[in-house]
């Protein structure tokens, strides 16, 4: 097995069930910021999309 320190690498926590990542290689924590516009401009959709946000499923 080799050692690629470009790649992520699993870390064992101690008492926990689960493993967490390393980062990828290039990334960073913090959030991107939007652009004002990009923000209030609402994602183009089909014509059943408003119908669709305003139902409640059935459980409800």
């Amino acid at each position: 097995m080799s050692t690629d320190p470009e790649r992520q690498k699993v870390v064992h926590v101690p008492g926990s069930r689960r493993v967490k990542l390393t980062p990828a290689p290039g990334t960073t924590a913090e959030p991107v910021e939007e652009s004002d516009a990009a923000a209030s401009d609402p994602p183009s959709g089909g014509p059943n999309d408003d119908r669709m946000r305003q139902d409640v499923p059935p459980h409800y």
